[in-house]
C-alpha cells in the first residue's frame, strides 16, 4: 500500500487529489497539509511514501519544504504546479524532488505517477526532462561545476556512457538498445551511478550530468 501526503494551500485541489488517490486499491492518503511547515511536520510524523507538494503556498513554500523532507525522511516528493515551465520547478528538483505534475493531470495519470515515484523512479517523461534541464543550464550564470566534473572519475566508462544516455532522456529499454545489453544490466548501471554519486533518482542524475559538463544543452 502506497502512503501519500497531499500538501496544497487550496482546499479544492487538496480534497480532489485526496479523493482520487483514496479511491485506488493500492493507495491511501495518510494526511493533508496547507503549507510547507505543515507538510514537514506531517511527513515526519506520518512517514508517507510520497508527498504531493504544491510549489506556491503561504508561509513556507514547497521548495523549502521539499528540501527538508528529502533530507530528513525517505519520502519521495512530487511537485504540483500550474505551469510546465514554472521556474520554481528547477529549484524543487535541486531540492530533491523526484519529478513534477501539472495540476490539470488526469486522475489515472495521477495514480500512475504516485506508483512510479513510490517505486523509486523519476516521473518526468524523457522529452520533458530534456526541456526542463536544458532550460536550466542555459540560464545566465550557469556553468560547469569543477567539483562535480571531478567526480565523473568515480564512474567507469560504461557507467559514464549510461549517465550520458540517461541525461539525453532515453528510457532503460532505449539505453539497452544503444549499448547492446539487457535492461537488467542498464538498471544495474543506473543503480551504481546513483550510489557512487550520492543521488536520489534519475532526475538528479540528469541535473548532475549537465552541471558536471558530461553533457551540454543541445547534445543530440
Amino acid at each position: 500500500m502506497h502512503r501519500v501526503l497531499v500538501a496544497d494551500d487550496q482546499d479544492l485541489f487538496r480534497a480532489g487529489f485526496a479523493m482520487i488517490l483514496d479511491a485506488q486499491a493500492d493507495i491511501t492518503v495518510v494526511g493533508e497539509a496547507a503549507d510547507g511547515a505543515q507538510a514537514i511536520r506531517a511527513a515526519t510524523e506520518l512517514r508517507p511514501d510520497v508527498v504531493l507538494m504544491d510549489v506556491r503556498m503561504p508561509g513556507m513554500g514547497g521548495i523549502e519544504a521539499t528540501e527538508r523532507i528529502c533530507a530528513t525522511t525517505s519520502a519521495k516528493v512530487l511537485i504540483l504546479t500550474m505551469f510546465d515551465l514554472d521556474e520554481y520547478v528547477y529549484d524543487a528538483l535541486r531540492a530533491g524532488a523526484s519529478g513534477f505534475l501539472l495540476k490539470d493531470i488526469r486522475r489515472d495519470e495521477l495514480a500512475a505517477a504516485v506508483r512510479v515515484v513510490a517505486a523509486g523512479e523519476s516521473l518526468l517523461a524523457p522529452t520533458v526532462t530534456r526541456r526542463l534541464i536544458e532550460d536550466l543550464v542555459l540560464r545566465p550564470g550557469h556553468g560547469v561545476a569543477p567539483r562535480l566534473a571531478a567526480r565523473l572519475t568515480e564512474l567507469t566508462s560504461r557507467e559514464a556512457e549510461t549517465l550520458r544516455l540517461v541525461a539525453r532522456g532515453l528510457s532503460n529499454a532505449e539505453i539497452a538498445g544503444q549499448l547492446v545489453v539487457s535492461e537488467y544490466t542498464v538498471k544495474s548501471h543506473v543503480s551504481r551511478i546513483l550510489t557512487k554519486l550520492g543521488l536520489r533518482d534519475r532526475v538528479q542524475a540528469v541535473v548532475f550530468a549537465y552541471e558536471s559538463g558530461l553533457i551540454v544543452a543541445g547534445d543530440a
